[in-house]
């Protein structure tokens, strides 16, 4: 690890600061960034994390403030400048051509790619390079045939192969299994060895604690403090993000009629997508009144599909749906939402809002019939405010009513869509990725809004990529892996490798044998 007493940083930002209309995402930030060092960077949404790093990256430039390389000023104007100052950015959404090969996604990023390609060459070169640092992947392979731990090693082999010396991971960890968890760690671990400086940006101090070397926190756009991991503890660091002490989940023991109707109940339900995506196969399912129902799995396995089942956006090509007691199969949308369901996406943004409508706006989307006045040619906008007011007291989330929703960080965005969905008491809440960039203070308002649900009678299918969360809320927890479930637990009854290896396929032909 370096000794920042003694050594210059490999970059160094001074008095940074970024504007965007009505907000200061970045107000005159330093920050320095250490060879052979891993240094995350944390704090609650709208901290101005991802805005800095990507005016690092290029993708947006700094309204005052400088960047040093190496003690000396440089200027990034776009992301082409930052790679030839060996900066290197992986995104939350990895930016992968799915029909392109791992070589050819990796060779359009090569710095000396020659007018007629050698694919010998450019294989040879990605399995020097994989094999140094853990990162082995077929060159050959369609990046559409990986599992999304594999892509994330190709987007890091990318910047590697570019010749970047600094890698900033948003959020890496989103996705992973526990065990691909554990590998992208000492990928990182080499990377550092080898005088490599590594940015990681992430909610999940348990990580942070376990593998960086340097924690810097930011809040209200501003550095809120910098500690070495040595000095650094899960309370300290949410001290810094918020100023006050957070308070754990209250969970009371559930009370359930195990007899009663279920909120729920699939039958032998399939689907069928044609040309892409993944189809349900044999799904048999139920969530019963007080109960939540956990499920998960690797990106891309059938959670979104099971998810559009329920809601009616996909057809059943055989089986059945029932909610309540209801035979509602291939229901629509407005028929699931007019009976209690509410739904938190995994993406907010395009799935669960209209970008360029203000945040008041968004919130009567889904409930018009609610407040349509003078045979809908009207909206009671007042009635609207008063119902998400309350909501929002309840879950102490912020909420500005007339921001335009395009204009929300991913955090901000998710919270309007999560205020908006738990308000008029659903009897069903199909939440997927419900704490997706949720800072610590609202991803623990979220999970305590839909204990507070579940201990109102409501049922809750919860899909999410973070295991430790399902564990924590889950009264039952599903595997989805090829759109079967192919493991079904109480949480006390497994753990989270087990669950780990049943989400990337590598113990389901066991499972499925007995």
């Amino acid at each position: 690890m370096p000794n920042p007493q003694n050594q210059t940083p490999m970059i160094a930002l001074r008095g940074v600061t970024k504007r965007f209309p009505m907000t200061l995402a970045n107000d005159h930030i330093d920050l320095d960034i250490f060879g052979s060092e891993i240094h995350a960077l944390l704090g609650e949404n709208g901290a101005g994390k991802s805005t800095l790093m990507k005016i690092l990256f290029g993708f947006y430039r700094a309204d005052a403030g400088e960047i040093q390389l190496n003690g000396k000023s440089i200027t990034i104007r776009s992301p082409r400048d930052a790679h030839e100052y060996r900066i290197g950015m992986v995104f939350q959404d990895l930016n992968l051509i799915p029909a392109f090969s791992v070589a050819e996604n990796i060779a359009l990023f090569l710095p000396d790619l020659k007018a007629v390609l050698k694919p010998q060459e450019i294989d040879e070169r990605i399995n020097e390079v994989s094999k140094q640092y853990g990162l082995e992947v077929n060159p050959r392979a369609l990046v559409s045939q990986l599992s999304i731990g594999e892509q994330q090693k190709v987007e890091i082999l990318k910047l590697l192969l570019s010749n970047a010396r600094l890698l900033i991971l948003d959020e890496p960890t989103r996705v992973l299994a526990p065990h691909e968890v554990e590998a992208l760690f000492g990928v990182l671990d080499n990377l550092r060895k080898d005088g490599y400086a590594i940015v990681l940006i992430t909610h999940k101090l348990k990580e942070v604690l376990e593998c960086a070397d340097r924690i810097t926190v930011l809040r209200g756009g501003r550095v809120a403090g910098s500690l070495l991991r040595a000095e650094a503890t899960e309370e300290k660091l949410v001290a810094l993000m918020f100023e006050k002490e957070l308070s754990g989940l209250k969970i009371a023991e559930p009370k359930r009629d195990e007899m009663s109707t279920p909120v729920l109940e699939l039958r032998g339900v399939e689907t069928y997508v044609e040309g892409a995506g993944m189809s349900l196969k044999g799904i048999n399912l139920q969530i019963r009144p007080g109960e939540i129902v956990g499920v998960a799995g690797v990106s891309g396995n059938g959670q979104k599909e099971l998810c559009d089942v329920v809601l009616g956006m996909e057809l059943c090509v055989r089986g059945e749906k029932y909610l309540f007691g209801k035979n509602l199969t291939n229901r629509p949308v407005g028929a699931m939402r007019k009976n209690g369901v509410s739904f938190i996406p995994e993406n907010p943004l395009a799935m669960a809002s209209v970008p360029f409508m203000t945040v008041l706006e968004n919130m009567a989307l889904t409930q018009t019939w609610r407040y349509a006045r003078n045979g809908g040619f009207a909206m009671d906008w007042g009635v609207v405010k008063a119902d998400i007011q309350q909501t929002a007291k309840r879950l102490e989330f912020p909420v500005n009513f007339y921001t335009i929703a395009k204009s929300l960080s991913g955090g901000n965005l998710q919270r309007m869509v999560i205020l908006r969905e738990m308000t008029h008491d659903p009897r069903l809440i199909v939440a997927s990725y419900l704490t997706r960039g949720l800072d610590v203070q609202s991803a623990l308002a979220a999970r305590q809004a839909l204990i507070q649900a579940r201990e109102g009678g409501a049922g809750v299918l919860l899909v999410s990529e973070d295991l430790e969360e399902l564990f924590t809320l889950s009264d039952r927890l599903l595997v989805l892996y090829g759109g079967r479930i192919v493991g079904e637990f109480k949480p006390p009854e497994t753990d989270i490798y087990q669950v780990g290896h049943l989400m990337t396929g590598s113990k389901v032909e066991h499972v499925a044998n007995g």
